[in-house]
């Protein structure tokens, strides 16, 4: 094997699976087990007034995307999938759990606006 560019980038997606898997599934615990409500649904630093309203919906995302990246891992380390399923699997991971995060936040901050709006 040459090192190359490819290698390079293949190392550190895989790599960089280790901390972000352990983010995710440590903050979906901070939800379940400790009832920390303090990143919900995060819009500009700021959580919604009623975050214990989408945590299960975000405990939800950053559980189910943690646990497929441990299984992406599991799957590469007992070189079960070769690179292009795995890299694929790990990337459509990755950008739908920053989408479902993104418009978590966005539902949650324009329902406070619409209940501010009417009073």
């Amino acid at each position: 094997m040459v090192f190359d560019i490819s290698v390079a980038m293949t190392w550190i997606l895989f790599l960089a699976l280790f901390p972000i898997s352990f983010f995710w599934l440590r903050r979906a615990w901070r939800i379940v087990v400790n009832r920390d409500f303090s990143e919900v649904a995060v819009k500009r630093g700021e959580a919604p007034p009623n975050p214990e309203k989408f945590a299960p919906f975000e405990m939800a995302i950053n559980l189910v995307a943690g646990v497929v990246l441990v299984c992406v891992i599991v799957a590469v380390v007992t070189g079960y999938w070769d690179y292009s399923t795995w890299s694929a699997i790990a990337g459509s991971t990755i950008w739908c759990k920053f989408f479902a995060s993104f418009a978590l936040s966005r539902h949650a901050h324009a329902s406070w606006l619409k209940a501010k709006g009417k009073a």
